[in-house]
């Protein structure tokens, strides 16, 4: 970073002071708490949205993008709309214990049906689109139906999930559809007639949710949220900032996990907020919607998973409008899912200083499905990737020595109750103490000094040995790489268990030459192995691959994050190629 930009004052973020207690235990954990009391005027998902409907009736709530323009909801217009779909589910005979099954893409049909079903404590599961649209392997589909054993199917488009409403798992199901109904769906519109509008009945302990973990770790389980932890949540992370403006956020984090679900749509619904709906998604072929969408739109939060700010810092810096207008008053740069490259941060803040003469401060979160998701947050001007911040409000973090790290293990009002008829597995999920064990590590940034923040340090189950018996820690390596490689790349896969040394997959930025990439990878990797430490901290292959990763396959979750195992799987080829005794042109070799 140039002194220039160093010296750059940052924009006014209006963050919470930092309250931190911190506690060290017998065994060696780390205990650090944050006590800073929580919000509790809304404790069902409801309660937010019929406040601002009315106490800002006319203020957008959702989004989405309709032919040229855009198609909104306001919170009075919302809260109407899911009194009256909330009747037509009573109406229809389907409300009870059994969830609704959403087999749907973000949409404002989408919010409103969900909210609609939570009012009359009807749980929602959403599962993943790609579960159902043409395509998918059904079997996906099939053992989450098994898993939920839903009550009805709510679609956005019939047929577009034609081919995964078409299977026998659902045979004689109830669909609801908002657009394009077979024969035999119900249409939203016919839905809403059948009986009068129901108001809220939900309570704060009733089920609101199920949502699917990713299943990169097997099969999937069924997360439990209650009415209260997806409330607080938000309350939580409203709690970090000292900020009484409604955000807008153009975001395309989807709501079959609860990124999306909790952290930014229910966020907004708390903070009486306005989310545009993004359907793009950070690969050359669909980025250009959301370019399109943020040239329409100037947010004051924007979150993006690393491979969108990849191919977002390329237009920022070509395009000096789209620049203008993204600066006029964002305020917050969020990431998370994966590890963003300092170079592509600061070229980001680049481009803010040229623009406006300021740095926006940038911000990561940490958590999992099970704590809400999020535990910890960046809730102080920050312009240094890598770190996952700190406890939010009325949240605990105990860092428990395991394998050599420090594992991280929540406690809070957000975190799940446990997973849906698993009773085992909800057993084995939490320590003596009562905190969910995220399987996650992590470490103190200066353990003189835990006010500084944490930082990501890999997933235990990740992690694997080189034949020497050197561990390799898989977080800290594909971090280190991504940040010396910089924008060439969007993420990577750390192969090498019983091989004599580290190789890495690489996924490539689509918006560059190959030759370009490749050049970057052996200098950005060269530059790293100089400076490492040991064998399992070198690198001596890599591979460029074709594309990016394939979400439909799994190979990066609803999360965003590479499912490192799966990806190896997938990859093996790849990898046996990166691995050969006479590597062909395309691998990258080091010394060992």
């Amino acid at each position: 970073m140039t002194a220039r930009l160093a010296a750059a004052p940052f924009r006014n973020a209006r963050y919470a002071p930092v309250e931190l207690e911190v506690a060290y235990e017998a065994d060696g954990a780390i205990r650090l708490t944050n006590p800073t009391p929580i919000d509790q005027r809304f404790l069902t998902l409801n309660a937010a949205v019929d406040h601002w409907a009315i106490a800002t009736p006319n203020a957008v709530w959702v989004a989405e993008r309709s032919g040229p323009g855009w198609r909104t909801a306001t919170y009075s217009d919302a809260a109407a709309q899911i009194a009256a779909i909330a009747g037509g589910l009573r109406g229809l005979g389907v409300v009870g214990p059994r969830p609704l099954l959403f087999l749907a893409r973000n949409g404002i049909d989408h919010a409103l049906v969900k909210y609609a079903a939570a009012s009359q404590a009807m749980p929602v599961a959403p599962v993943s689109p790609q579960y159902g649209l043409v395509g998918a392997i059904l079997s996906r589909l099939t053992y989450a139906v098994e898993l939920l054993q839903p009550a009805a199917v709510f679609t956005d488009d019939a047929a577009l999930f034609g081919e995964g409403l078409g299977a026998e798992c659902l045979n004689g199901l109830p669909v609801i559809a908002a657009a394009n109904a077979r024969p035999g769906d119900l249409s939203l519109d016919q839905l809403m007639r059948l009986g009068p509008p129901a108001a809220p009945v939900s309570q704060p302990d009733d089920s609101a949710l199920y949502l699917l973990t990713s299943g990169s770790t097997g099969h999937p389980k069924a997360v439990i949220f209650r009415h209260r932890g997806v409330a607080l949540n938000a309350a939580q992370i409203t709690g970090c900032f000292e900020d009484s403006d409604p955000p807008v956020m153009v975001d395309s984090s989807p709501w079959s996990h609860s990124m999306g679900s909790n952290s930014v749509l229910h966020m907004i619904a708390h903070r009486g907020g306005a989310l545009h709906i993004d359907l793009g998604q950070p690969t050359a072929a669909r980025f250009g919607q959301t370019l399109e969408n943020l040239r329409m739109v100037s947010p004051t939060v924007q979150n993006m998973a690393p491979a969108g700010w990849a191919l977002f810092v390329e237009a920022l810096e070509r395009d000096e409008n789209l620049a203008r207008n993204f600066f006029a008053r964002v305020r917050q740069l969020q990431y998370g899912g994966a590890a963003l490259g300092q170079a592509v941060a600061d070229r980001v803040q680049e481009v803010a200083v040229r623009t406006v003469g300021e740095k926006i401060s940038f911000a990561s979160s940490f958590g999992s499905t099970e704590t809400g998701p999020r535990a910890c947050q960046v809730f102080w001007t920050n312009d240094r990737v890598g770190l996952v911040g700190l406890p939010i409000p009325g949240t605990s973090i105990r860092l428990v020595p395991e394998d050599g790290k420090l594992e991280v293990r929540v406690r809070g009002p957000q975190v799940t109750p446990g997973y849906l008829d698993r009773p085992d597995l909800t057993a084995q999920a939490f320590d003596e103490q009562g905190y969910y064990r995220m399987g996650d590590a992590a470490r103190l940034i200066n353990p003189d000094d835990p006010r500084q923040g944490l930082a990501f340090d890999g997933r235990l189950s990740e992690n694997f040995k080189l034949s020497s018996g050197t561990f390799v820690n898989v977080g800290e390596i594909r971090i280190a790489a991504i940040s010396a490689i910089g924008g060439a790349v969007t993420d990577g896969v750390v192969c090498g268990e019983s091989r004599d040394g580290v190789g890495i997959l690489f996924y490539p930025n689509p918006e560059l030459p190959p030759a370009a990439i490749a050049q970057a990878v052996y200098v950005g990797l060269e530059r790293l192995n100089r400076e490492a430490r040991g064998q399992g901290g070198r690198v001596i292959r890599a591979l460029v691959l074709a594309d990016g990763p394939d979400p439909a396959a799994g190979e990066i979750t609803d999360k965003g994050y590479i499912a490192q195992s799966l990806a190896r799987r997938r990859h093996e080829a790849q990898v046996q190629r990166m691995f050969a005794d006479a590597p062909d042109a395309e691998v990258i070799t080091f010394d060992a």
